[in-house]
């Protein structure tokens, strides 16, 4: 049965390193949700001006019709979303059988040191604490400390989406 996968956490959680590790491991396709961010969407967090529920509205709908082609299209796939609050993971899982998500999880300081670290990406790391303001983690996902090395998280992950 085809399933799509939602890697959620805050920038600098390896999102898009894990979720391509994963995808590969499970013979999959990749997508990483800030691809489908607009201009304006990307112009104003590289400027460090945080997102609101309305700049973002678009961008999730965007993911959700992805996942629903997806699964339309019987293709398992992995994509890379932040989707910090319940309610962007509610109108992203749009089948709770086939819609796994799966949160990486990390301290403030380790992913900090690891936003200093990343080049040619435009998020502003000084967005990092509104982004854990926002955050709600979520009580029904599967939940991986990132401060293992990607590999291993891919196949924390794969592991524990095992039947």
């Amino acid at each position: 049965m085809p399933m799509v996968i939602i890697l959620i956490g805050v920038a600098g959680s390896g999102k898009t390193t894990v979720g391509r590790l994963l995808a590969t491991r499970l013979g999959c396709e990749f997508h990483d949700g800030d691809d489908l961010h607009s201009a304006r969407n990307r112009e104003k967090m590289s400027r460090g001006i945080a997102l609101t529920d309305e700049d973002r509205l678009p961008w999730l709908q965007a993911i959700r019709a992805l996942v629903e082609r997806c699964l339309a299209e019987n293709r398992s796939s992995v994509i890379a979303c932040s989707a910090l609050k319940r309610k962007y993971r509610d109108l992203l899982v749009v089948d709770e059988a086939r819609v796994k998500i799966v949160y990486l999880k990390g301290s403030e300081a380790l992913i900090a040191q690891r936003l200093v670290r990343r080049a040619g990406h435009f998020f502003d790391p000084h967005l990092l604490k509104s982004q854990f303001e926002t955050l709600e983690e979520p009580s029904d996902a599967i939940v991986v400390d990132i401060a293992e090395t990607p590999e291993k998280i891919a196949d924390t992950i794969r592991a524990r989406l095992a039947p």
